[in-house]
């Protein structure tokens, strides 16, 4: 499992996302694909998401965003 969840929880908390043991791999899966990175591949995964996550806050909050949207839609 990724190590880098524990480094995003300002962002799960933000989209509204509390990470347990039971949707860990969910979620991880789901960051992937946000970041179009294939499963698995989390050295990649949390080289993309660094990108998306620093420097501009408005780029974050649009990830934010999509993260929200798409917990919101998988979790139904």
């Amino acid at each position: 499992m990724s190590c880098y969840l524990r480094h995003l929880s300002s962002e799960l908390h933000e989209a509204g996302i509390e990470l347990t043991p039971a949707n860990r791999r969910q979620v991880d899966q789901m960051l992937h694909e946000l970041v179009g990175v294939p499963f698995k591949a989390c050295p990649e995964a949390w080289k993309r998401l660094k990108e998306e996550l620093r420097g501009d806050p408005t780029r974050r909050a649009a990830f934010v965003a999509r993260l929200r949207d798409l917990w919101a839609a998988k979790s139904k």
